[in-house]
């Protein structure tokens, strides 16, 4: 998954689990860059009577570097707090929830937006409301309705929300972690050209579960550096973001009479940047180690990026297939293209027209080079497809990143690097067989972009007769 239980004790903290980021260029108000960065993963919809919610005792956090040093310039911090209207009560809603402020939904949640800058802390709302869990036709009938009245305009002039939203990441789970298979990819034989045929269909194991989901719309001139221009290779066009959720260090449980309680500066426990680099890049005994670390310790991990264990895993699993891959994987060569892509963007006359690098300092962080308005008509496969506006150039909701980092970790942007490199024929193909089609909830062509969260009520849907 991008980063769903991508570690072992982040998998068993999901309430600060982040397990995705988006940043791209707005489409509909190009002038400013959305942030998506969702957390408490593989929620069943019907989980009452104790739905999902932020964490009270965690900061929400989604971090930009605008001068490519892998510190944050800009930060955006969610703080959050639960009410509970009827104490004596179990259920958490008695009757129709139909606006933020029903007197039918027994257990509420607020959050305080804080802008840091450069250190400087400014409070920009306090006590928000978020939305409630979309529990079913009757509890909560309106939910569009719901989710509008939580999306806020800021005097700042961001926008603002954080709540429940369907899960728009698409992935077969259960085939890509049953030793890497591909199920519209499976290999039949080498013989000629014919070396593959389709098998199975492929499965959305994150279809039909919800997420909670952080999203900001900000103005360009609130994160960019300022700049005389801001054209594609232009360094102050681009942006570094990447999110956290921390804790507090010390916790002490209560008694039965006292409640639980926090203390102590707070800590890191989870990051996520680049979709699926610690989920793939990283081994697994520094997992945890990597979720505690700034970008700026990303030197740390480089070397796993130069020679990824999924490149040398491919040839071992498709046999004959990917034979300039393991000539590659067999020369030692440092995997230069995957440490632009990941580790410090894409410098300018690689790919005409485009470039999204912050320079040397080796990081793992979703670049954008703000400079590349939004494309009309939006390619999956992003730069990959000659879409400029896409992954790895931040990132869509309707990106298929696992297609592509797919592709350039079985050599696909090899050639970026080295022009003598050939990548195999089926480079250009491999996939897991998905798309943003497979999410049933459809995305939305505006803020906050993910689709309507999906009701307990109708999921799993009812068995036909």
């Amino acid at each position: 998954m991008s980063s769903h239980r991508e570690a072992p004790e982040i998998a068993k903290d999901p309430v600060a689990d982040s397990s995705d980021l988006y940043a791209f260029v707005s489409p509909s108000r190009p002038d400013t860059v959305t942030l998506i960065a969702n957390y408490v993963p593989v929620q069943l919809p019907s989980g009452g009577p104790n739905f999902y919610e932020f964490g009270d005792d965690v900061r929400y956090e989604i971090h930009l570097d605008n001068d490519g040093d892998g510190y944050p310039d800009v930060t955006y911090r969610f703080e959050f707090s639960t009410e509970v209207t009827n104490p004596n009560s179990f259920l958490y809603n008695t009757g129709p929830i139909e606006s933020l402020d029903s007197k039918n939904w027994n257990r509420r949640q607020f959050y305080r937006l804080t802008r840091v800058v450069d250190g400087r802390e400014r409070v920009l709302a306090h006590k928000l409301p978020c939305p409630p869990c979309n529990v079913g036709p009757l509890s909560t009938p309106k939910y569009r309705e719901l989710a509008r009245q939580a999306t806020y305009r800021l005097s700042t002039g961001e926008r603002v929300f954080a709540g429940q939203r369907a899960d728009g990441f698409f992935v077969d789970l259960g085939a890509v972690f049953d030793l890497g298979t591909l199920r519209p990819f499976q290999q039949l034989h080498v013989a000629g050209k014919r070396l593959f045929r389709t098998e199975g269909e492929p499965v959305n194991s994150l279809d039909r579960t919800n997420v909670h989901s952080i999203a900001v719309q900000v103005p360009l001139a609130t994160v960019r550096r300022k700049a005389s221009r801001y054209g594609y290779a232009d360094r102050a066009s681009t942006i570094g973001v990447w999110t956290t959720a921390s804790r507090q260090q010390v916790r002490v449980l209560g008694d039965g009479v006292t409640a639980d309680t926090a203390a102590g500066p707070f800590t890191q426990v989870s990051r996520l940047g680049n979709p699926l680099f610690n989920e793939v890049i990283v081994p697994m005994s520094r997992k945890d180690r990597w979720n505690t670390l700034p970008p700026t310790e990303d030197k740390r991990f480089a070397r796993f990026v130069e020679h990824p264990e999924l490149a040398a895993l491919l040839p071992t699993l498709y046999p004959g297939v990917f034979p300039h891959l393991d000539a590659l994987n067999r020369s030692k060569k440092p995997r230069a293209d995957l440490v632009a892509i990941l580790l410090t963007g894409i410098p300018a006359g690689l790919i005409d027209g485009f470039a999204n690098t912050t320079g040397d300092v080796q990081a793992d962080m979703l670049r954008l080079n703000t400079a590349i308005p939004p494309t009309r008509e939006p390619d999956r496969f992003g730069v990959l497809g000659g879409d400029l506006a896409g992954f790895p150039n931040g990132r869509r909701v309707g990106d298929d990143v696992v297609s592509i980092a797919l592709r350039a970790v079985a050599g696909l942007t090899v050639p970026l690097v080295d022009k003598t490199f050939t990548p195999d024929p089926a480079t250009a193909t491999l996939t897991p067989g998905l798309s943003a089609a497979d999410v049933t909830a459809p995305f939305l062509a505006d803020f906050p972009f993910l689709g309507t969260p999906y009701d307990g009520f109708g999921n799993p849907p009812a068995r036909k007769s």
